[in-house]
């Protein structure tokens, strides 16, 4: 049976900071968790999927908010296992096993915090394969699966059950409750049995998030090129290469919102490109041509050292790697596209696979 120690939670860190497409939050303040958790309690077993039983109780824990006001306003430790206790006692069911809720910097490091904090399993999926802004915003929503019961929990001792009728009443009130708390909560939300996971779950992200922090790893450590052996183990598509000449960021309505305008360097010189973001990036503009657009992952890392770099971690001056991934499957369904294609964010485009863009420019 896999099992994730200190080694692996630090490629974890950086391969799903990589998927988060800029969201999901910084890694560091989670991943201090997740270590601690682990050299206190010991590895955390990774389940596969199959190994569920079809019964079995299985609860995500996250971070929710705006990932700026997480970088000044850092969780006590305590506020996302009250909020995943609180959820046990109301379910009356013991949880099987935890699970994370997206691929993101922070929001892949509290499921191993909890699962070691709680001596639970870890399962080797999430509901996203990448991270997106909203509650409903997962393939778990795609497949019927309710939100609620849901807990919120902040630093100050404050927790909230939500029992709504639907997913997006989910967003609109947990979303107000976050604001009002501080624009950062921690929450235990979309409880579900082994067989719903089976069925909406995106497969293996865990392992996936690991192995690309391994390439990067290994590539510096072997004075080898990291964005290239990030590009080979996602099989994802540089989109654009230049320096980062102005941010408009700002945080409202409990999430980082804003742009990033990018001039190109090397093979891109004399071109820009525009990066629009809520949270997540969610599309690429090249001199005034769509290169990439939600579902499909748009990814920034640090040219030299392929590091990924969040939304609220971009500043003027850096030099980056704009990598573009197809998204999942799920993704590309027309309930998929509905839910969090370019239209949803307002953006008067058409969704067209990333692979499909990248051969027209070619």
């Amino acid at each position: 049976m896999p099992y994730i120690d200190a080694q692996m939670v630090e490629d974890i860190a950086i391969g799903a900071a990589f998927l988060g497409t800029g969201g999901g939050g910084d890694p560091y303040v989670g991943k201090l968790m997740a270590l601690q958790a682990i050299e206190k309690y010991g590895p955390v077993e990774l389940l596969n999927v199959e190994q569920l039983p079809d019964d079995a109780q299985i609860v995500p824990a996250a971070m929710m908010g705006a990932p700026t006001v997480l970088v000044e306003k850092v969780p006590s430790g305590e506020e996302v296992f009250r909020a995943f206790n609180m959820l046990k006692d109301y379910l009356g069911k013991e949880i099987y096993a935890t699970i994370p809720i997206e691929a993101g910097g922070v929001n892949s490091m509290i499921p191993i915090a909890v699962a070691a904090t709680q001596k639970l399993p870890l399962v080797d999926a999430d509901g996203m394969g990448r991270a997106f802004p909203e509650l409903q915003m997962v393939t778990y929503h795609l497949y019927g699966i309710s939100a609620t019961p849901m807990v919120i929990a902040d630093e100050k001792g404050n927790t909230m059950l939500l029992k709504t009728v639907d997913n997006f009443w989910t967003e609109n009130l947990a979303r107000n409750a976050t604001v009002v708390m501080g624009g950062s909560v921690m929450i235990a939300i979309y409880p579900m049995t082994g067989k719903d996971v089976k069925k909406a779950g995106i497969r293996n992200i865990v392992t996936y998030s690991a192995e690309i922090g391994k390439a990067i790893r290994l590539a510096r450590q072997n004075d080898q090129n990291p964005v290239a052996a990030l590009i080979k183990v996602t099989g994802g598509y540089p989109l654009f290469k230049g320096k980062i000449g102005d941010v408009i960021r700002r945080t409202t309505g409990g999430f980082v919102r804003g742009q990033a305008i990018i001039s190109g360097i090397d093979d891109f010189r004399g071109s820009k490109l525009e990066l629009h973001f809520q949270n997540e990036n969610l599309i690429a503009i090249q001199d005034g041509r769509v290169a990439a657009t939600v579902p499909d992952l748009i990814c920034t890392v640090d040219a030299e050292t392929a590091i990924p770099i969040t939304t609220e971690g971009l500043r003027y001056g850096q030099r980056v790697v704009v990598v573009g991934i197809p998204c999942d499957e799920k993704w590309r369904t027309p309930k998929g596209i509905e839910t969090v294609g370019p239209r949803y964010f307002g953006y008067d485009v058409d969704y067209v696979p990333v692979e499909t863009l990248v051969k027209e420019v070619r």
